[in-house]
């Protein structure tokens, strides 16, 4: 595992809202957390959900992000690390890898991601979880279907809850309160353009 950010912290200084800032208007319930997936071939799933991050953020909002499939730095994980009320962690190899190179420490990073996601989604101190290439590892084989409906299922009601990755299973889609499906309609990619540090990583 890769953190890039501080460790969990208990709600109280340096907060901008209080717990009550938390409760739905007028019946003092705590306010229902919806799950999003961001999901589809085309580029943007991942900056979308690390955009939602740091707005929640902005507000007071604890997040947690356990980054699966991934074990190199990236621009957004390096650029939040002096923000107390995100922590970054990664589950994965330092490159990509293909779905024949598939190995028993991959499936075992997995499992420890799945681990931190559970943690993550039944604490008190998280207001949001981002699940990023979630969708991805179960596409790989290193997790199931089954587990992710595990991770939704066990969140608190007030977890507001984000997964991205292509390919996202039909259960998964499902039980989302929100779908968004990211199409490509042209890439500067076909022209032989190639990742560039800041903007794709």
């Amino acid at each position: 595992m890769r953190q890039t950010t501080g460790t969990y912290a208990t709600r109280g200084e340096g907060s901008q809202q209080s717990a009550a800032d938390f409760a739905a208007a007028g019946d003092g319930e705590p306010a229902r957390g919806f799950v999003h997936v961001y999901t589809g071939e085309g580029k943007g799933k991942t900056t979308a959900a690390f955009g939602l991050a740091l707005r929640a953020s902005g507000h007071g909002k604890r997040v947690y992000v356990g980054q699966f499939m991934k074990g190199s730095p990236y621009g957004e994980a390096a650029a939040l690390a002096g923000n107390p009320l995100i922590v970054v962690e990664q589950f994965g190899d330092p490159r990509c890898i293909g779905r024949d190179e598939v190995s028993a420490l991959h499936r075992a990073h997995a499992a420890e991601g799945f681990a931190r996601a559970l943690a993550a989604l039944g604490s008190p101190d998280i207001d949001v979880v981002v699940l990023d290439e979630l969708d991805v590892a179960v596409l790989f084989g290193l997790l199931t279907e089954r587990q992710c409906v595990e991770l939704i299922e066990a969140r608190r009601p007030g977890v507001e809850l984000v997964i991205t990755g292509r390919g996202a299973p039909r259960a998964v889609v499902e039980r989302a309160d929100l779908v968004t499906e990211m199409r490509e309609v042209k890439h500067y990619y076909r022209r032989g353009v190639l990742a560039r540090a800041g903007i794709e990583f």
